[in-house]
């Protein structure tokens, strides 16, 4: 028999109802042996995410003003789902115990309070549905990171996996019992509660599919599958069933926000393929992420795009010729604490695309000072507002005629191009355009390679 490793978004948690389609899920299928839970999110628009109203219980203990009614909204919230699912009080008296425990910890370090109290959404989903699946008579067990051993850095918010996890969480694979495991969060070396950044229970699941050499990592979410562009920019996207690793990584980069790219990682590295399916409809076919794709006959799989870039533009006549210009340059941004994105140049010029939130004034007026004393440009200047997005697909290689087809769909729409950019494993094609334009280029690209 085959191993799968599930894991469940916070749509799929939101209520008792949804529990209910969860363990209907879970049981539907023996191979499925370990489940991962994120905490209850929205049951409605208007509804509050779990996590969100544990963060604003941590604040609100650190202000030392509304914290009891921050707690009271989150154990009705709980209450709610363990009468619904006709569990014992005792579940309940466990959930209001550790919330108030965790509420009167040590507040000195802010980030690392705020992580232990945001990890319980987690705990909590996972406690309960363990216990609804026992209730209906089914063998499962609630496994605590810390026992497992999901040791990550000792980085509150942004903790990373560490080597060793993979042997000691391996065993779980021959545990006797299914399991259903909190996602977002593990332990340091010395005890403390870590929690991985956004995505964390994404990143979770695919770690111990990697641990236990699972066959597939299935992740539901709220969507019958990846689209080709933003539903909320396009109005009915392509569907995409199948798409490698690298096409994944490229589109969430770009802007694609069904699975955080980081979250790829293990899975990547132990060639586990990744399934992402829909809690509310199981039975639809899904996309499945691997190493290779079968259908090539779509050169472009996705268009995705983000507006938070801006670029720093320098000339300087025979640049070229002048060693270590580029390094130096690249200095000059790490000095001021800043990760480049892209530098795309000719001979005489060179441009270098920064993240708009993290080049501030300030940042600008001293990155700018020294370029000019140390590098001194002929021509220099900073472009913000714009907009990165690009075209991705393996299969783009095999075509001739892509990038002639993309840019007069831009052309066509009135988008004019501040930058193209093609890497060397022809799998993507980025265009630098205004950001007012993004939707606009979008539109045209999802309609060039997917309506024609």
């Amino acid at each position: 028999m085959g191993l799968k490793v599930c894991k469940f978004g916070g749509t799929s948690l939101a209520s008792a109802g949804q529990f209910r389609k969860v363990a209907d899920i879970v049981l539907s299928d023996a191979e499925r042996k370990i489940v991962v839970v994120s905490a209850p999110g929205k049951r409605s628009k208007s509804d509050t995410k779990v996590t969100d109203m544990l963060i604003a219980y941590a604040e609100a203990a650190i202000s030392g003003t509304g914290a009891e009614e921050a707690r009271r909204a989150i154990e009705d919230r709980f209450a709610d789902i363990v009468r619904e699912l006709d569990l014992p009080e005792d579940e309940l008296n466990t959930i209001i115990a550790l919330l108030r425990s965790r509420g009167e910890g040590n507040r000195n370090d802010r980030a690392r309070f705020i992580d232990s109290i945001k990890a319980l959404g987690e705990e909590f989903s996972a406690r309960l549905l363990a216990a609804y699946l026992r209730k209906e008579g089914h063998d499962f067990i609630y496994v605590d990171p810390k026992d497992a051993g999901l040791i990550l850095s000792d980085e509150p918010g942004n903790a990373q996996v560490l080597a060793e996890s993979y042997e000691l969480l391996k065993p779980l694979a021959d545990s006797p019992h299914r399991i259903v495991f909190p996602g977002f969060y593990g332990y340091a070396k010395n005890g403390n509660l870590v929690a991985f950044p956004r995505g964390g229970s994404d990143i979770t699941g695919a770690i111990l599919a990697a641990a236990v050499g699972a066959d597939v990592y299935e992740n539901f979410t709220d969507v019958d599958n990846v689209f080709a562009a933003d539903p909320r920019v396009v109005e009915r996207p392509a569907a995409i069933h199948e798409m490698t690793y690298a096409e994944m990584r490229e589109l969430s980069y770009a802007g694609f926000s069904v699975l955080h790219d980081e979250a790829l990682q293990p899975a990547f590295n132990a060639k586990i393929p990744v399934h992402i399916r829909n809690t509310n409809n199981p039975d639809s076919r899904g996309t499945l992420i691997s190493l290779e794709r079968h259908n090539q006959e779509m050169p472009v799989v996705g268009v995705a795009g983000s507006a938070d870039f801006c670029t720093i533009f320098l000339s300087k006549y025979l640049m070229n010729r002048e060693k270590g210009f580029g390094r130096r340059l690249l200095q000059i941004i790490e000095d001021a604490g800043l990760s480049y994105e892209h530098t795309p140049s000719g001979i005489d010029h060179i441009s270098v695309i920064l993240k708009e939130s993290a080049f501030t004034p300030e940042a600008e007026d001293r990155v700018l000072k020294r370029i000019r004393d140390e590098l001194q440009p002929d021509k220099l200047f900073v472009r913000r507002g714009i907009a990165l997005i690009m075209i991705v697909g393996d299969g783009m290689s095999q075509q001739i005629g892509i990038a002639k087809r993309a840019t007069a769909a831009l052309a066509d729409s009135g988008v004019n191009l501040e930058m193209i950019n093609q890497g060397a494993s022809e799998n993507s094609i980025m265009f630098g355009i205004r950001g007012t334009d993004l939707n606009k280029a979008i539109v045209a690209l999802h309609n060039e390679f997917f309506q024609s």
